[in-house]
């Protein structure tokens, strides 16, 4: 069993796979999705302690987490104005400082499991129109009167400096901000989790649950093909692949295809022209570009969200459209990988964390910002578990809705919903 295609997968070294689930075995918590929030959850819990099983139900970092853009910025996909207007001013404050948590957090744990997925700092935000350049400047002045520092205003002359693009009118610099290779990250988390003691199981699908007198905190068997899980407490962290597993939470999430191109090797000289302090970028469009250099010198390109499902043959010419936009001088580079992923999009666009009973947890809705804050959601998975569920619960408050139109008219209400985002994007 093999990892989907991708540029990540083809340079990474494979982890041994583990064996599915056969029969029944005893855990303190059974924990689903074999992503950053799930493995994350399994490491932190095995390091307080507690005796973990994971179900993973392809290969590890299968999903978004190991095929993403690998950009790593603070904050979350909802914008602090929208996070005040659904929790509070004191409340969204606190999600933001949760944010820059999750980045000291990623920083540490790769240092302290010696997690080799090629960490850069640098991130870069883009302005394409004069009211795009006017937001940057006054999220700028909002992060000062919040003691972020070392941020930097690029106008297009101090831009034309770093990135060899006329498309952009300015950019906000975030030293503090970066990118990694994110399969490489999804697999060392693994490995740090598999080395703490967990179990982990891939090709083992959790097909559903039962509890004893449900929604009391009782006991609790996980089903899988060919085995089940007797656990104390349960957590789902498949966001876009759990499906109809937990239909409860897939009324809160859509699934979205991004899209993602690696060029051939450019060679030094001319991968480093392109951006020159190696920073991730990307856009300030609803409908947003991404790119970024790789170790070995090739752009690594994406966005073009598909809120229809993921239609992977058009991702190539489409996507390499987009990056010539950007960068028109590697009209003649050929595209040695394309590859999409599926993300998981709250209807606000703000995480969605919470309880379907005392002991079953759920994590999902990162809505592209998954990187950092599903690794925290993993530490404050813990903590809940443990006892201390103060910083989990600022993200369990956050109110949600289900997405209008249920199973069959979701979708097209979502990508009619979209076609006004893209307008304005032109405007």
């Amino acid at each position: 069993m093999a990892s989907p295609p991708s540029y990540y997968s083809a340079v990474t070294p494979s982890l041994p796979v583990t064996a599915a689930l056969r029969g029944a075995e005893r855990a303190e918590v059974c924990v689903v999705g074999g992503g950053i929030a799930g493995c994350s959850a399994a490491l932190a819990l095995a390091e307080r302690g507690y005796r973990v099983s994971l179900l993973e139900d392809q290969r590890l970092g299968w999903g978004a987490s190991g095929r993403n853009g690998g950009q790593v910025l603070p904050g979350i996909a909802a914008e602090q104005p929208t996070l005040a207007k659904l929790a509070g001013d004191e409340a969204a404050l606190h999600i933001w400082q949760l944010s820059l948590h999750a980045i000291a957090l990623l920083k540490q744990r790769l240092s302290r499991h010696a997690i080799d997925c090629e960490w850069t700092d640098g991130q870069m935000l883009t302005a394409i129109k004069p009211r795009q350049w006017l937001a940057l400047q006054h999220w700028q002045e909002w992060l000062q009167r919040h003691d972020y520092e070392g941020t930097q205003l690029l106008d297009r002359v101090a831009l034309g400096g770093v990135l060899e693009s006329r498309r952009y009118l300015g950019a906000l610099y975030d030293p503090a901000a970066g990118h990694l290779q994110p399969l490489r990250y999804t697999l060392g988390l693994a490995q740090a989790a598999l080395r703490a003691g967990v179990t982990i199981h891939e090709a083992s699908r959790a097909l559903g649950y039962e509890q004893d007198a449900p929604g009391t905190g009782g006991r609790l068997q996980v089903r899988t093909a060919d085995g089940r899980v007797d656990c104390d407490w349960l957590v789902f962290a498949g966001n876009a692949w759990l499906g109809d597993t937990v239909p409860s939470l897939a009324r809160k999430i859509v699934s979205v295809g991004s899209y993602i191109v690696a060029t051939e090797p450019l060679g030094a000289e001319r991968a480093q022209r392109l951006i020159r302090n190696n920073a991730a970028v990307c856009d300030t469009n609803w409908i947003l570009d991404y790119f970024r250099r790789t170790r070995d010198e090739r752009l690594l390109f994406g966005g073009r969200v598909n809120y229809s499902g993921l239609d992977v043959r058009a991702i190539a010419p489409a996507t390499r459209r987009r990056m010539l936009k950007v960068f028109p001088q590697l009209a003649g580079a050929r595209i040695d990988y394309a590859w999409g992923c599926l993300l998981d999009i709250s209807f606000n666009r703000a995480p969605h964390f919470g309880r379907l009973a005392p002991n079953v947890y759920f994590l999902q809705g990162f809505s592209g910002h998954g990187i950092a804050l599903a690794g925290l959601a993993g530490q404050l998975l813990a903590e809940a578990i443990a006892g201390s569920a103060e910083r989990f619960d600022v993200f369990a408050r956050l109110p949600h809705r289900d997405f209008p139109g249920g199973r069959t008219l979701r979708r097209p209400l979502l990508a009619l919903a979209m076609l006004w985002y893209r307008l304005r994007d032109l405007l």
